[in-house]
C-alpha cells in the first residue's frame, strides 16, 4: 500500500483506477463493505484500488469546536486500510481551496482528469463539493455520459441497527463497548507511540506510558480498565488508562496515559494498542495531588476486581 498526499503528487503512479471516497472514521463494518466491493471490482477489472480520505475531516475544518470526536487518527486509518489490502490511500488536504471547489469541478478535474477513475463506489449518504452540492445523483449524471461507472451501497445494518461512525461514538459515550465492537467488527482501540510525559504519574508512584492521540477530540473521556498490546513484541498486558485533559494539573490538551500492571520496561518510541474494556469513572479535578494519588490507588483496586471478574489474562 502507498500513501499519496494530494492530487498533485499522483505523478502517473497509475493510469486508471477504481475508487471510494469519504472520511472513513473508524473503518467500521459499513466502510469495510465498501472496501470489499471496491476490491472485487478492482480484481475484476485488473485496476488499482484507491481510497480517498480528507484531512482534516471536513467538519473539523469548518467548525473544529463543534466537530464530532474522532474514532481513529489518520495513522490508525492507514493501519486498518493496509490490513484490508488497499493499493493506494489518497489524502486530500481539506483546506479553503478544496472546500470552495464545486462538485462539478471536483468530478471533472479530480476524478476524471487526474485520477481517471473507471469505477466509483460510495455510501448512500456521501456528499461532496462546495456546500455539499454533490452526491449520488450528480455522479450518476456523469456516469450516464460515459465518464465512469458508479455504484452506491445501501446502509450496512447489524441487528437492525444502522452502522455509522455516529452510532459508534454514541455507544462509546454510553460505555457500551460490546455495542461498539458489534458495529466496528472489532474491539475499540486507540493505537499510538509512547512519548515522554511530565513524569507526574511516576512521582505519584504510578508510572504511565503516555500515548500521543493525534486528535483534538477523542471519543472517550475518563478512567478505564484496559488491555494493552505492544505491537513490536506482540505481548499483551492489562492496566488502567486515563484519557482526558488532566484537570487537576490544569491541562488543556487531551492525552492518553496508561499504567500497565506489573510492568517496568523502557518502551519509549514503541507503539501500543490500547483496548478499552470497562469504564471505572469520569475524569474529575481533585483538590490536591495527594487526593489524586489516593483515587488512583482505588482505581487500580477496582481494575483488578474487573480483571478477576472477566478473567482477563495478562
Amino acid at each position: 500500500m502507498e500513501i499519496i498526499r494530494g492530487l498533485y503528487n499522483l505523478r502517473n503512479r497509475f493510469k486508471q483506477c477504481v475508487i471510494t471516497l469519504g472520511n472513513f472514521d473508524g473503518i467500521h463494518l459499513g466502510h469495510q463493505a465498501l472496501i470489499t466491493r471496491l476490491k472485487d471490482v478492482g480484481k475484476q477489472r485488473q485496476l488499482p484500488t484507491v481510497v480517498m480520505l480528507f484531512e482534516p475531516q471536513p467538519l473539523e475544518f469548518f467548525n473544529p469546536e463543534q466537530a464530532p470526536s474522532r474514532l481513529t487518527s489518520f495513522q490508525e486509518k492507514c493501519i486498518f486500510l493496509e490490513a484490508l489490502d488497499i493499493d493506494y490511500i489518497l489524502v486530500i488536504p481539506f483546506n479553503q481551496t478544496f472546500a470552495s471547489m464545486s462538485a462539478q469541478t471536483f468530478i471533472e478535474q479530480g476524478l476524471i482528469k487526474q485520477l481517471m477513475a473507471q469505477y466509483i463506489v460510495i455510501g448512500d449518504d456521501f456528499r461532496f463539493g462546495a456546500k455539499r452540492q454533490g452526491g449520488l445523483a450528480l455522479l450518476k449524471h456523469y456516469a450516464e455520459m460515459g465518464a465512469f461507472e458508479v455504484e452506491s451501497l445501501a446502509t450496512y445494518i447489524v441487528d437492525e441497527q444502522r452502522v455509522s461512525s455516529t452510532a459508534i461514538r454514541q455507544a462509546l459515550l454510553d460505555d457500551h463497548f460490546e455495542q461498539a465492537r458489534m458495529l466496528l467488527g472489532r474491539a475499540y482501540t486507540i493505537q499510538g507511540r509512547v512519548i515522554h510525559g511530565n513524569q507526574l504519574a511516576r512521582q505519584l508512584g504510578f508510572p504511565t506510558a503516555n500515548i500521543h492521540l493525534h486528535r483534538k477530540k477523542p471519543a472517550l473521556h475518563g478512567v478505564y480498565f484496559v488491555k494493552v498490546k505492544n505491537t513490536i513484541s506482540n505481548q499483551y498486558y492489562t492496566g488502567i488508562a486515563n484519557i482526558g485533559i488532566r484537570p487537576t494539573i490544569n491541562g488543556k490538551t487531551a492525552v492518553l496515559e496508561v499504567n500497565i500492571f506489573d510492568f517496568n520496561q523502557d518502551i519509549y518510541g514503541q507503539y501500543l494498542d490500547v483496548e478499552f474494556i470497562e469504564k471505572i469513572r469520569d475524569e474529575v479535578k481533585f483538590a490536591s495531588l495527594a487526593a489524586l494519588q489516593t483515587q488512583i490507588k482505588q482505581d487500580i483496586c477496582i481494575a483488578h476486581k474487573i480483571k478477576a471478574k472477566l478473567s482477563v489474562s495478562s
